[in-house]
């Protein structure tokens, strides 16, 4: 693997090490059972800002593409992803989160034209093994609506990031203008659901603010530049095989900074779920495979067409 590629995938893996800080920061500083809300405190200001910052629009037919993207990566996503964090025990959610390695096997087969391989499939069922190992306690039984809701925040995402490689960019647009194009689309199809389901917003102390800010500015605006810049130039499969480093750092997290104790099993599952992850890394190396270039639509189904030479894709 090239040191550029590696760097690549490090700095691309910067954004579910992040993500793995969310609950801990949430449950630590914010208000408690206002989650639509810190889906919105987390998508739209920091959408607005990249925004700013890139001075893009989107232009014809990108309007409904970055609201197509931006609700299957932030608006879908962010709520379902909390209903099923509220409604499953331990973490149910994070366990049925892990499989979306998979679905992206699926997607990138079915939308991409990418044959699945037996090692992809194994490696993405070691990881989501690996993470059950780390986050799932014993409890009582499962609530069918947070199932469902755990399964569709993880098809959404998976489904946004196959769609991503797909339409790839318009000509002159950069990730950071991508990235904000989808937060501000997700925080405004958020901020409604918010003020219907949850109300006028909390008052706000201090950690409250900077829990906030952290969340807006490092855990959403830089990560998820970094995630769509690095699904600019790697593979689906590769982007989401970093996915389950978000719980493993949310263990770590919980043991170094919460007094949360660590399992011989938590450990074991760790190490499984990290050399799961590594090892999606270097499924594409040995394939035509390659990255889709983030550049124009017209490129993009020029490598998409190079890829389909080789025996097989993804993960």
């Amino acid at each position: 693997m090239a040191a550029g590629r590696t760097a690549l995938i490090a700095l691309t893996a910067l954004a579910p090490i992040s993500w793995g800080t969310t609950y801990a920061v949430t449950t630590e500083f914010l208000p408690a059972d206002r989650p639509l809300f810190t889906g919105l405190m987390r998508a739209l200001p920091a959408g607005l800002l990249l925004l700013a910052l890139a001075r893009v629009l989107p232009r014809g037919v990108w309007w409904g593409k970055a609201a197509v993207l931006g609700a299957l990566n932030i608006g879908a996503f962010f709520p379902l992803l909390f209903l099923s964090a509220y409604r499953l025990p331990g973490g149910m959610a994070a366990v049925v989160g892990s499989v979306g390695p998979l679905f992206v096997v699926g997607l990138s087969a079915l939308l991409l034209g990418q044959r699945p391989t037996a090692r992809s499939v194994v490696t993405g069922v070691v990881a989501a093994f690996g993470v059950s190992l780390v986050v799932l306690k014993a409890a009582g039984a499962l609530d069918p609506l947070g199932v469902l809701a755990a399964l569709a925040s993880t098809a959404s995402m998976s489904f946004g990031t196959v769609l991503t490689k797909r339409w790839g960019r318009p000509d002159g647009v950069g990730p950071l203008a991508l990235t904000g194009w989808q937060l501000t689309a997700g925080g405004l199809l958020i901020a409604p659901l918010a003020l219907l389901v949850e109300g006028a917003p909390p008052a706000l102390d201090g950690p409250a603010i900077g829990g906030y800010l952290y969340l807006a500015l490092a855990n959403t605006a830089v990560a998820y530049w970094l995630w769509f810049r690095g699904m600019g130039r790697l593979s689906a499969t590769q982007v989401t095989f970093l996915g389950p480093l978000s719980p493993l750092t949310a263990a770590v997290v919980g043991w170094a900074a919460l007094g949360q104790a660590l399992t011989p099993v938590q450990l074991a599952g760790m190490a499984l779920a990290f050399g799961a992850t590594v090892a999606g890394q270097l499924l594409p190396a040995r394939r035509v495979e390659g990255a889709v270039s983030f550049s124009s639509p017209s490129k993009n189904r020029r490598k998409d067409s190079m890829d389909l030479t080789g025996p097989g894709l993804r993960r």
